[in-house]
């Protein structure tokens, strides 16, 4: 497994975050269907956990994918998972809160674009 190229997928999936969850795309929505207020926390806090779960999921994923994955697997792979496992895993979770499907798609796409790009890097760099 290349560590660089793990850490490489972790920051970028975290800069992705910071652009999603921005008002220059999604982030009016997100709060809208949240509820309207912003979430409070302490921000070195929150990136700092947030930054370590990007970290563990590059990793994990990285593990999946084995240690030279071809770039048209890799990002297949990063599909499959983004949609069919966490983004399908949030729509289970959101229907028994009874959150929107808007919220779902924000987040559900999120991750879909977390993972593909975590396989663009892992499939571009061995």
């Amino acid at each position: 497994m290349n560590v660089y190229a793990v850490v490489l997928a972790a920051v970028s999936s975290f800069l992705l975050g910071g652009l999603w969850y921005s008002p220059a795309l999604f982030g009016r929505a997100w709060n809208r269907e949240n509820g309207g207020e912003v979430p409070q926390g302490h921000p070195a806090k929150v990136f700092g956990i947030s930054f370590a779960f990007s970290l563990l999921a590059a990793f994990a994923f990285a593990w999946w994918l084995g240690p030279a994955p071809e770039l048209r697997k890799a990002l297949l792979c990063g599909a499959v998972v983004g949609f069919g496992m966490v983004a399908a895993s949030f729509g289970i979770n959101y229907q028994f809160a009874q959150r929107s499907g808007k919220l779902w798609a924000i987040d559900g796409g999120y991750h879909i674009a977390q993972f593909v790009l975590f396989g663009l890097i892992l499939g571009l760099w061995h």
